[in-house]
């Protein structure tokens, strides 16, 4: 019998054996505390390095031009000029409008193709059963080995004998062609992870292919569209490359190409460094507002694709 049932005293036993039960809990929980507090730690020194620059773009943008070269630069201006960004939006002979508006045309076009285009090339690889199906995907994912400056002079003679230079063809035409294997790959292993049960019972109810795949697969797979629309519109709105070789009218640039004008044509004696940082912060603006909306359905179709099941 008990001694505690005896006298109605734990013993000294059963004192340490609580004190062991109720000690390993406190402990695991003060590790996780601890825990946290370096990954925060951490979090926050990566984060500080990574917005120095988005700073100092800012903060250079806010700056006379008397003061841009000052030593010990200060890193809050003063007086802080708002006035830099309407200067420099109209400083150019061509509108910074003008540019926009070439951008968004460029970006909207190249990304609507990409998502069409891959999506379908996407649900072909994943749903379709044809001779050499896998040999042709791997050669498509081999594309990605290949750096894109082995194919630049090829392509641009292509397109020279097309007579398409000076035109936003060579930006835009590639797109429905599903130039973007990464994102093929992704889309193929959404497509995958759905069961094929969905399918089935479609085609039972007299759905087609094209009905299956536009009204069925498709909004199952929407998250990870909208991951490929965030990828594909920033690397589009950045494209710098495409531009620089393919088009020789100003009026016809995008914005990354309008600021080289700050460097060259303004001012002789030195860049217009405001200026360029002004209108880089207006162009980096839709970039950050569509990553933040759209946020957790970038995350989720990044990593929930990456698992079949």
């Amino acid at each position: 019998m008990s001694t505690e049932l005896i006298t109605g005293k734990p013993t000294t036993r059963e004192k340490v054996e609580h004190k062991v039960k109720v000690r390993k809990p406190m402990g695991r929980k003060r590790q996780k505390t601890i825990s946290d507090i370096i990954t925060y730690i951490l979090l926050a020194l990566g984060a500080a390095i990574v917005l120095v620059p988005f700073f100092w773009m800012i903060r250079t943008s806010l700056t006379l031009e008397s003061q841009l070269f000052d030593y010990p630069p200060k890193f809050i201006p003063s007086p802080l000029v708002f006035q830099n960004y309407v200067e420099a939006w109209n400083a150019l002979p061509v509108s910074f409008t003008r540019f926009t508006m070439n951008t968004l045309f460029v970006t909207i076009l190249a990304m609507s193709a990409e998502i069409f285009t891959c999506s379908l090339v996407a649900y072909g690889f994943a749903r379709f059963r044809f001779p050499g199906r896998n040999v042709l995907f791997m050669l498509m994912l081999s594309t990605m080995m290949l750096p894109g400056v082995v194919t630049l002079v090829p392509s641009f003679i292509l397109w020279r004998e097309l007579k398409l230079i000076d035109t936003y063809d060579p930006m835009t035409i590639g797109a429905w062609f599903a130039w973007g294997p990464s994102y093929v790959f992704l889309l193929r292993q959404f497509f995958m992870s759905l069961p094929k049960e969905i399918e089935e019972a479609a085609l039972l109810d007299g759905a087609n292919t094209i009905q299956i795949y536009a009204k069925i697969m498709l909004p199952l797979v929407k998250p990870a569209l909208l991951a490929i629309a965030v990828l594909s519109f920033i690397g589009n709105w950045n494209n710098f490359m495409g531009p620089l070789i393919y088009l020789n009218s100003g009026e016809k640039y995008p914005i990354i190409m309008a600021l080289k004008f700050f460097e060259q044509s303004l001012s002789k004696e030195a860049p217009k460094f405001h200026y360029m940082m002004a209108m880089a912060h207006m162009m980096s603006i839709p970039l950050l507002a569509l990553y933040f909306a759209m946020q957790r359905n970038f995350i989720e179709g990044i990593t929930a694709g990456a698992v079949k099941g």
